[in-house]
């Protein structure tokens, strides 16, 4: 079970957060608070697993919440504003969704967070938030995928994947050292890569931002492949690329 703290000044996000994960098996919902503050005497005194974290309030945002902190849960960012999604890479967020927030985008953005609550080395964080010396001497496992290749199994680190193919019943994930060919639709993969760092431009792609090396109009260039980017993912691309510009 992943324990939930909500953080969002309006009462109608709060109340369909609730009503989210209360859908949801795997989640437990500890408190919906209106105000980064209160949040703050949550995280300190309760342990939290999932922090759903608006980003734009009064007094406090959630990214500067975020970064007083000294250890933070896993967070899945809310907001109505795209703006902030660079901002929110540096934090190491699960997640960043932009409201208003359908059932089907939050079970992908939970379904993230479960997977790398489970990922070796992810302990239970403390009720009392660890000093700032023992973050730092923190290291994280690397982020990998194990996906059926004929009758085997194959391991996968994200960081090694451009970019991945839709093919009907099948994915091809191309990767710096090799194509592999797995038995899952597309959709089923999209859901165990980290948002801040793949992006759908198609219905029959997904490309990892850091194997990106230019972006036109309608394609993308990852080395001496081009790729379409559809009309129906170009406004959310472009969004999403502009937001990483300094």
């Amino acid at each position: 079970m992943l324990r939930c703290l909500i953080v969002d000044d309006e009462p109608m996000a709060r109340k369909l957060l609730t009503d989210y994960v209360e859908k949801v098996p795997f989640l437990t919902l500890h408190a919906a608070c209106a105000s980064p503050l209160a949040a703050l005497q949550e995280l300190s005194s309760h342990p939290i697993d999932l922090l759903l974290l608006d980003v734009q309030m009064p007094e406090l945002t959630g990214l500067a919440l975020l970064k007083i902190l000294p250890r933070q849960p896993l967070v899945i960012l809310t907001t109505a504003y795209s703006e902030y999604a660079l901002e929110s890479y540096d934090l190491d967020v699960v997640d960043y969704l932009l409201k208003p927030i359908t059932l089907e985008r939050f079970l992908r953005a939970v379904h993230k967070a479960q997977a790398r609550r489970l990922l070796p080395g992810n302990a239970p964080v403390p009720a009392v938030p660890a000093t700032p010396s023992a973050v730092l001497n923190q290291t994280e496992p690397s982020p990998f995928l194990f996906v059926k290749d004929g009758n085997r199994l194959v391991k996968i680190r994200q960081a090694d994947i451009l970019f991945v193919e839709g093919l009907k019943d099948y994915v091809a994930i191309h990767t710096r050292q090799q194509r592999i060919v797995s038995l899952q639709r597309l959709k089923t993969l999209e859901q165990q890569l980290p948002a801040t760092h793949f992006v759908r431009i198609h219905h029959s792609y997904i490309v990892s931002l850091e194997g990106i090396d230019a972006v036109f109009k309608d394609k993308v260039q990852i080395g001496s492949r081009f790729l379409p980017v559809s009309e129906s993912y170009r406004k959310a691309f472009r969004d999403f690329i502009e937001s990483r510009l300094h």
